[in-house]
């Protein structure tokens, strides 16, 4: 029997390294930024068209490769950053694997041009599929430009399961922030379809976020600051008020290198306990410095996931010094026994024998509930006499027993008629009954029942929402003011990519220039309700991003969802009785009635026997 094992020839071998580093255009961003800022760079720019599947470009101002450097850079495992093994351990760069370029160029076009600064050319590379095309000298600026054009060309079966323009652009958009916020001393800018995206000069991180993520940010953050003996800890956490119900805007760095690590983000977490409802996830981009000995960054082919030599003793610091800053900020409850300053003005410096003690006298001839004009201005009269310190009145005991009675009768009299009118008003309805501003309760034939008014809200407007997106169908109301959402540009490509169904809910909405929509009509169906327009599509945009990263759901079932749930009538809500009536009748027109979106019950029966026992009936 002849042998079976053989050598893999490079080409496929390269492309199998290639799904573990390149899995799509976004992955290939973020090796060529990382590069560039190996590279020395002061200066990077990013160019993308088709949402990468076309063309990526990174063009930076580095230190740029010799002839031999340009052509050894495109073999596996060939790299500048490591030399043995103990170098694993001392690592300080972004790259060091050597498979990025070698990948890359195994699935894509790749046109790079680069030149050292002490040469007056430099050098023109052309490679296919692993094969190279073209070599040769040319007139170029210092630093680098590589052009990654057809990704996924020779893969076509890789190449289909590639996500539309706006997903895989929000990806970009999501690498491209991360070594931005990372390296604030370095320029950058990107630009897509020939549109500037961003332009962000070298500034301090609490800039760079600001620049990344809006001008509102700035009030949002709070600065956090530790030195231990253990790790360097700097950056920034969210104000409370301000967190969302989506995990996007958490960004730790180890090194400057961009992590994911549940157990940190469990220790910032924990920081926020009480501060927080459930569900919701506060903002922090959070720089961690640390000796490289004490962590292993070949975990992971991304370079996402670290080990720590000293997990607990950094959860533990990493804890505290956000716990700190969010009570030196008075975020959280704290005890201050330094004396604020508005109070000394209201300290006397007296001496005992000049304080005189206020007199404090009444009329006990007064009498609220008096109705004889000339008798309350009698009584007012000889008040302010009293309370100027003018005259005496004497004390008296008369009519005092008789002030009880009198409110006691007056009291029932407006209860009596309170009821009566009630009675009188929904004589044809059914009777209902609200319990905290939360519950209805309605009396049925086996006992009573109660329905969670907000649940029931939630379920109804998700079926009707859920109709309108299938029939594209949705009525809308004009606003009589248009208003202007901004978005990041992240939610922007989102919220484009979701138009046609957002429309199809009955808003009017329109794109408006740079990150900005013009709102210029809501849905009929959240009625008269006073709504911020804009609150109302920022929480909608929020609500379909945790709907699809928590349940997987398909994106007209989880804007449904969101819009039902950012629209509906809250607990603590007073509903009357039509309300209530009108409710109850919808919900139980629902062809899931029972339950809420969320899986929940909606109504809960309580019967008669039950009731009985509680009494031992």
């Amino acid at each position: 029997m002849s042998d079976i094992i053989q050598l893999l020839p490079d080409s496929v071998a390269n492309q199998i390294a290639a799904g573990e580093v390149v899995q799509r255009p976004a992955s290939a961003v973020k090796e060529l930024l990382e590069n560039a800022i190996d590279a020395g760079a002061n200066k990077i720019q990013l160019i993308v068209k088709d949402a990468g599947k076309a063309l990526i470009q990174v063009i930076d101002n580095g230190c740029g490769m010799s002839v031999t450097d340009a052509r050894m850079c495109f073999e596996r495992h060939a790299t500048s950053k490591v030399r043995k093994a103990e170098d694993l351990f001392a690592i300080r760069t972004m790259g060091f694997r050597g498979e990025a370029m070698a990948s890359i160029a195994a699935i894509a076009q790749v046109d790079m041009k680069t030149r050292r600064h002490d040469e007056e050319l430099g050098t023109l590379i052309e490679i296919e599929g692993s094969v190279f095309i073209k070599q040769e000298p040319v007139a170029t600026s210092q630093g680098t430009s590589i052009c990654i054009k057809n990704l996924f060309y020779n893969t076509p079966a890789r190449r289909n399961f590639l996500k539309s323009n706006p997903a895989e652009m929000r990806h970009i958009i999501d690498e491209f922030q991360r070594v931005a916020m990372a390296h604030p001393g370095v320029a950058f800018s990107l630009h897509h379809d020939g549109v500037e995206i961003y332009r962000l000069p070298s500034s301090a991180l609490k800039q760079r976020i600001v620049h990344l993520f809006g001008n509102n940010y700035n009030e949002r953050l709070i600065p956090v600051e530790e030195e231990t003996s253990i790790i360097n800890l700097k950056g920034f956490i969210g104000k409370p008020e301000f967190a969302k119900r989506t995990r996007g805007e958490q960004f730790f760095f180890v090194n400057n290198r961009f992590i994911k690590d549940p157990y940190l983000n469990h220790a910032v977490n924990r920081a926020y306990e009480e501060l927080l409802p459930d569900g919701n996830f506060p903002l922090y981009v959070l720089f961690i410095d640390i000796d490289p000995a004490k962590i292993d960054v070949n975990v992971h082919p991304t370079k996402t996931e670290i080990k720590y030599l000293e997990e607990k003793s950094i959860y533990a610091i990493l804890h505290s010094a956000v716990k700190r800053s969010l009570g030196r900020f008075n975020i959280s409850p704290t005890i201050d026994f330094d004396q604020e300053i508005g109070f000394s003005a209201m300290i006397t410096h007296k001496s005992p024998e000049e304080i005189v003690p206020p007199s404090i006298s009444f009329n006990p001839d007064f009498n609220p509930f008096a109705e004889e004009r000339p008798f309350r201005e009698k009584a007012y009269a000889s008040f302010s006499k009293n309370y100027g310190g003018g005259g005496e009145i004497t004390p008296s005991t008369k009519n005092w027993g008789s002030l009880y009675e009198i409110a006691k009768d007056q009291t029932l009299e407006q209860h009596s008629l309170k009821l009566h009118e009630d009675e009188q008003q929904i004589p044809a309805q059914k009777q209902l009954m609200q319990l905290h501003n939360r519950y209805i309760i309605s009396q049925i034939k086996s006992g009573l029942m109660l329905i969670d008014q907000q649940a029931a809200h939630e379920r109804v407007l998700y079926e009707r929402f859920l109709l309108h997106l299938e029939d594209r169908k949705g009525a809308s109301q004009q606003s009589l003011f248009p208003q202007t959402v901004i978005l990041s540009p992240n939610d922007y490509e989102l919220a484009k990519s979701l138009l046609d169904d957002i429309k199809s809910l009955g808003f009017e909405v329109r794109e408006f220039g740079k990150n900005t929509l013009v709102i210029e009509g809501i849905p009929v169906d959240l009625g008269s309700a006073n709504f911020n327009e804009t609150q109302l599509f920022e929480h909608l945009i929020e609500g379909f991003k945790n709907s699809q990263q928590d349940l997987k759901l398909d994106k007209r079932d989880a804007l449904a969802r969101s819009m039902a749930r950012n629209s509906a009538i809250k607990s603590g809500t007073v509903l009357g009785q039509e309300e209530m009536n009108t409710l109850i009748e919808q919900l139980f027109a629902c062809k899931t009635p029972n339950f809420s979106i969320s899986g929940k019950p909606v109504v809960q029966t309580i019967a008669l026997l039950e009731l009985d026992k509680k009494f031992d009936r």
